[in-house]
């Protein structure tokens, strides 16, 4: 809830090298997320009645926020939302495996894991323009892949996300430069599976 408060990252600058440097997320982190969290408390401050609304309530179902602040609260909220996580899904503990309800799904519904992968990994490196790659699950229980542009979030179309990839340039410019696709396959040895079979669980209850 408002003021809404900078979130530690759950790992080491260093964490996630060599896939992801330290100067490209000191970047990440401290500039363009942070940036976020300061124009959404900036664009919420004199909306007193939404200080009470959780990020989550605010996502949902913009249409019914006010218009003048509408298109903020995606672009930043969403900006908030996304990255947060963002850093929950990468982590220290690199070549991990989806394991118990989680890889079940994902070969019901993919028919195994590195098709999965492959259809993750396309949406994600060939968006035009700035994105996600995302990962969801919706309301029959069904995982879902998708691309969405900008700072737009999954929860406005009633998906709950368990996955993202962050493909707008900041996320990988510095280390990457213009190979998006290298980037992708990179954030494969440093996707925290354990935080995504917790939310997945999470879902099921």
């Amino acid at each position: 809830m408002y003021p809404y408060k900078i979130v530690s990252l759950p790992y080491a600058l260093t964490a996630l090298e060599p896939y992801i440097d330290s100067r490209t997320l000191e970047f990440h982190y401290g500039k363009h997320y942070v940036g976020y969290i300061e124009n959404l408390n900036r664009v919420l401050a004199p909306k007193t009645e939404y200080h009470s609304y959780t990020l989550e309530q605010l996502l949902k179902d913009p249409v019914k926020l006010d218009e003048d602040v509408r298109q903020q609260i995606i672009n930043f909220g969403g900006g908030v939302y996304n990255h947060e996580l963002f850093w929950q899904i990468l982590g220290a503990e690199h070549d991990q495996k989806p394991e118990g309800l989680l890889a079940e799904a994902l070969v019901r519904d993919f028919g195994s894991f590195e098709k999965f992968q492959e259809q993750l990994t396309k949406i994600s490196a060939s968006w035009f323009g700035s994105g996600w790659g995302w990962l969801c699950v919706d309301k029959a229980g069904k995982l879902v892949i998708m691309g969405i542009g900008n700072q737009e979030c999954p929860l406005s179309k009633r998906l709950y996300p368990l996955l993202a990839f962050d493909v707008w340039e900041h996320a990988y410019y510095l280390q990457y430069q213009n190979r998006r696709a290298e980037f992708i396959v990179a954030c494969w040895h440093v996707i925290n599976w354990r935080a995504i079979e917790q939310r997945y669980e999470l879902f099921l209850k």
